[in-house]
């Protein structure tokens, strides 16, 4: 269904499933921008290969821990597309390992990146959203967060903490039309999960999943795009789960 040509912002826009997400909304008439991590040296090459494809896309430098870097990138993005209509608060990272061996750093970079980062971003852009009348908020969560995961207490506590973010902020700004949803994809198939070795894949991930197979990131993006749509109008304060039926609630 046609729409405004409306703006989002998609951060971590040039990982695995980041970069999904920002072409297939550009496939269907976002304008997009994206935010990469302070020190990655290979943003202005992925631009231009994506501009090679046929993207145009605006990247800034974001780094989501710091709320600082935020009111900068949403600035930029803001200076060369007008304001954002979409936040996709994707960026993420793992420090895998027991509780045992947890220690504080661990556990603060991936609180921080993973959760500390949507006061961060959606502070940003949430009241234009309200006083437009119109917006999207879309956070992306984990299975993990939903079930836990062995070595996973940082990211399933931070992933956790997404969807109570969600429900909170979602109630609101309801009454000025602008939606907070949660997703929570289970393993999908980006180079992070592809990486895995295939006899652990097989044997301890793929049993776990009912359709017996890895999500595919374009998945992911579909139900991010339902999300954004105006026939979403009516799902706030949602965590929709898109995992196989790995794990149903």
């Amino acid at each position: 269904m046609p729409h405004p040509k409306r703006t989002v912002l998609v951060t971590g826009g040039m990982g695995g499933l980041g970069e999904t997400i920002s072409t297939k909304m550009a496939d269907d008439g976002y304008q997009v921008a994206v935010t990469y991590s302070p020190g990655n040296t290979k943003h202005s090459q992925w631009v231009t290969e994506m501009k090679g494809r046929g993207y145009d896309f605006v990247a800034v430098e974001c780094d989501v821990a710091d709320i600082d870097s935020c009111a900068r990138a949403v600035a930029e993005v803001e200076s060369k597309l007008g304001p954002i209509d979409v936040l996709v608060n994707n960026a993420g990272i793992t420090r895998d390992m027991t509780f045992k061996k947890m220690d504080k750093v661990n556990w603060d970079a991936v609180l921080r990146t993973n959760l500390d980062s949507l006061f961060n971003m959606t502070k940003q852009v949430a009241d234009g959203m309200t006083e437009r009348g119109w917006g999207r908020i879309i956070n992306v969560s984990s299975v993990n967060g939903s079930k836990g995961a062995f070595g996973q207490t940082n990211y399933s506590a931070a992933k956790a903490g997404v969807h109570g973010f969600t429900k909170a902020l979602a109630l609101e700004v309801a009454r000025k039309n602008v939606t907070v949803n949660t997703i929570s994809p289970g393993y999908i198939g980006t180079k992070m999960v592809t990486a895995i070795p295939k006899d652990i894949l097989d044997s301890k991930i793929l049993p776990q999943i009912p359709l017996g197979r890895l999500g595919k990131p374009e998945e992911v993006a579909g139900l991010i795009i339902y999300l954004a749509s105006e026939e979403a109008a009516f799902v706030t304060g949602a965590n929709i789960a898109i995992n196989g039926g790995q794990h149903m609630q």
